[in-house]
């Protein structure tokens, strides 16, 4: 008992997002039975956890340095639309077939770096709050897309492509089990390598981080390329899923992604956080998603509910901080009294 109380104080985050979601899980299961957990809707909510996924993984990034980053949407929508022109034989150079869903892929991939690396530069180069440089280069993206289609979607895609979206391995679709991939590639490297230590740093404390020898702008530079990256998996995703790209699909994942990373432990300042509190809090937010479909909520109460959600976990995570802070203090006092 002693054990699993110590364990838990140490991320109280992680273990409050841990209960609440096994609270969750059941209530669901109560409320809606086999309309929730059969194999079917199961499926479903696997098919479109990956898209919010990978996006959820992008916003982490640009929280964990201290920012933020309000293009993912845009990003992933353009990609998914540029690569939708080279899979529907507009610009495939001549290719067909498998040869042209690889350049597609490699097209999508240097799109997203590219998109990345323009977040990065701005905000790096110019000192420009990421809230501003991204919500700027949020409308660019949106507008490249406005401007490449006309508003209207772009279908036709490439079949072989299309089954990416649909195959399974083991009952589970093939880009749910790529996002989970994904996510523990992504939290070895935070965790374990030199780039996620000098992020971690970085994020907490910009000026010690200079100080101490590590290269902010390569740092900042090289998250943004990792949140372009992200978002552009996620407008792949899109685009195998429903086999058409188009501006403004998904926007209201934005919110979402923000309250994803409060509620898994993302700290919005930067320097602390999981990527394992990010994979369960999209895991909850998919049930809770599911449980308002089959509770035929409007789009605007949901809104709502996401918005009153926010602000309670921000104001948990206050408290929190609070209880820490006082504990600590008070351990402190206690050390120095004994001695």
């Amino acid at each position: 008992m002693i054990k699993i109380k110590k364990w838990a104080g140490r991320d109280m985050n992680l273990t409050i997002l841990m209960g609440v979601t096994l609270v969750i899980l059941i209530w669901s299961g109560m409320a809606f039975g086999q309309s929730m957990y059969s194999m079917r809707n199961i499926q479903s909510m696997t098919f479109q956890i990956p898209e919010f996924g990978f996006l959820a993984l992008a916003m982490m990034l640009s929280n964990m340095i201290g920012g933020i980053d309000l293009s993912i949407i845009a990003n992933a929508n353009t990609v998914a639309i540029m690569t939708a022109y080279v899979l529907n034989g507009q610009w495939s150079f001549g290719t067909e077939g498998a040869a042209r869903v690889v350049l597609a892929l490699i097209f999508a991939v240097l799109c997203s770096l590219l998109f990345g690396l323009f977040n990065g530069l701005l905000i790096s180069k110019t000192s420009a709050p990421s809230l501003i440089a991204t919500l700027g280069t949020m409308t660019l993206f949106q507008g490249i897309g406005m401007a490449v289609t006309g508003g209207a979607s772009v279908g036709g895609i490439e079949e072989k492509f299309a089954q990416i979206g649909k195959s399974t391995i083991l009952n589970l679709p093939v880009i749910f089990w790529l996002f989970i991939l994904a996510s523990v590639i992504l939290g070895l490297v935070m965790s374990y390598s030199g780039f996620g230590r000098k992020l971690y740093l970085y994020g907490d404390n910009p000026v010690a981080a200079r100080f101490s020898a590590i290269h902010n702008e390569g740092i900042c530079i090289g998250t943004f390329l990792l949140t372009g990256l992200l978002a552009g998996l996620a407008g792949l995703i899109i685009l195998s899923r429903v086999n058409s790209a188009k501006v403004g699909y998904g926007d209201s994942y934005l919110l979402q992604t923000l309250i994803v990373c409060v509620i898994g432990g993302i700290d919005p300042n930067g320097g602390r956080g999981k990527v394992w509190g990010v994979l369960i809090a999209v895991i909850m937010m998919q049930i809770l998603s599911s449980a308002f479909t089959i509770m035929s909520l409007s789009p605007y109460t949901k809104k709502l509910i996401w918005g009153i959600m926010l602000v309670l976990v921000l104001g948990l995570n206050f408290i929190i901080k609070k209880y820490s802070g006082m504990r600590m203090l008070k351990a402190s006092l206690n050390g120095n009294k004994e001695k």
